[in-house]
């Protein structure tokens, strides 16, 4: 009897959730849970009941306010968005009419969507999971199929829990050794970046492995998964493991009891098999990483905190016009230390690096000092 071909966490994930062929490359896929935002929410929402059409399974959808909303305490509806307070409205009328979840302003749970989803278990290892929103495979650092969608798609997610998806390829990329002092999870993705290019995981689910992945907390998986957009991947995903049952045990839309212990059970298969085959292998060796910023205007561009601004030889995924572009809107020139060099503004908080422990490390740099004069800082 011939032994089973060997899958990768993608393929077991799809293969599970794969409904019918529609043709050799694009397939029928069931949509576990749908997330919204007030963005693009209200359009998909309205839209799907202009058609007279309503949500199939309402408690698997959630929506927050957090793309255009007011940051500063005590907010209202008002937005510095021209119009945004009707996006806002919107949403919020259209979700209690649908009977989804809602996360409003003043929520205590409200939050960027790809936070607050992880933070209340409503992404879990081998879901698919969909969102309007460009970095949704953040979730993927929990090991689900998690993909960013338009509204159109979301509409059709929304009223039938499927949606017509062609498969995207596959490449693992593995991250050895140990990284150094002061390097992180945003440092890796940023390096691989670097290396690979903007396009460099276009059409594929970037699964990431490696003992320096291992090693990484929960928080630093979803930045490194975040950041999978920045390589125009499909998605990314990390085999959910001893860190990822401890982050999700107690949360509010987690299993609980005898469901939470078939859960855990289940998630322990949820990882490619030996001799799986990709369609793209890269390493990198973590100790190689040094904290890393980009220079110019596309996260390709990026060089070591102590390095130089490249000139085009040294600017290997740029054209000629692309580098010219960067250096005249930096305002730069090829050969300048990135260090020393003068910020208007500072922003913390991004779906990338806007989690607690996010937070505590920019409190603890800032801790005694005040902002320069003549720098706009946002939190």
């Amino acid at each position: 009897m011939m032994s089973p071909c060997p899958k990768t966490l993608f393929a077991k994930i799809w293969d599970a959730h794969r409904i019918v062929d529609i043709d050799s490359e694009t397939a029928l896929i069931a949509i576990d849970r749908a997330l919204l935002h007030e963005r693009t929410g209200s359009i998909a929402l309205k839209s799907l009941a202009q058609s007279g059409r309503s949500v199939l399974d309402p408690r698997q959808v959630f929506t927050t306010m957090d793309h255009i909303v007011d940051t500063r305490p005590g907010r209202t509806d008002w937005t510095p968005m021209p119009g945004g307070d009707a996006f806002i409205k919107a949403t919020r009328d259209a979700a209690r009419v649908a009977g989804i979840t809602l996360y409003d302003l003043h929520d205590p749970a409200q939050g960027i969507v790809h936070v607050l989803s992880p933070e209340r278990g409503i992404v879990l290892p081998g879901l698919t999971l969909v969102c309007p929103d460009s970095h949704t495979g953040t979730q993927g650092a929990l090991g689900a199929l998690a993909w960013g969608i338009g509204s159109t798609e979301a509409e059709h997610a929304l009223a039938t829990g499927t949606l017509r998806v062609r498969r995207p390829r596959t490449m693992r990329i593995t991250v050895t050794g140990h990284p150094g002092v002061g390097v992180t999870a945003k440092d890796l993705a940023l390096a691989v970046v670097g290396r690979l290019g903007a396009g460099g995981a276009m059409g594929h689910v970037v699964e990431y492995t490696g003992d320096a992945i291992t090693a990484l907390e929960v928080e630093a998986r979803l930045t490194l998964c975040n950041m999978a957009t920045e390589l125009s991947a499909f998605s990314a995903i990390i085999a959910p493991d001893a860190h990822s049952v401890a982050w999700l045990a107690g949360r509010p839309h987690a299993p609980t009891g005898a469901m939470w212990d078939q859960a855990v059970a289940q998630w322990r298969n949820l990882t490619s098999d030996a001799g799986a085959q990709f369609d793209r292998e890269v390493v990198f060796d973590a100790a190689d990483v040094a904290p890393c910023v980009t220079w110019g205007i596309s996260p390709q561009q990026v060089v070591p905190i102590d390095g130089r601004v490249p000139d085009l030889a040294h600017s290997p995924h740029d054209d000629a016009q692309s580098h010219a572009r960067a250096l005249s809107y930096m305002d730069l020139t090829p050969g300048m230390p990135l260090a020393g060099l003068t910020i208007d503004a500072a922003f913390i908080g991004s779906c990338t690096n806007g989690r607690l422990s996010d937070l505590r490390r920019a409190a603890a740099l800032l801790r005694g000092r005040r902002i320069a004069p003549g720098v706009r800082a946002i939190c």
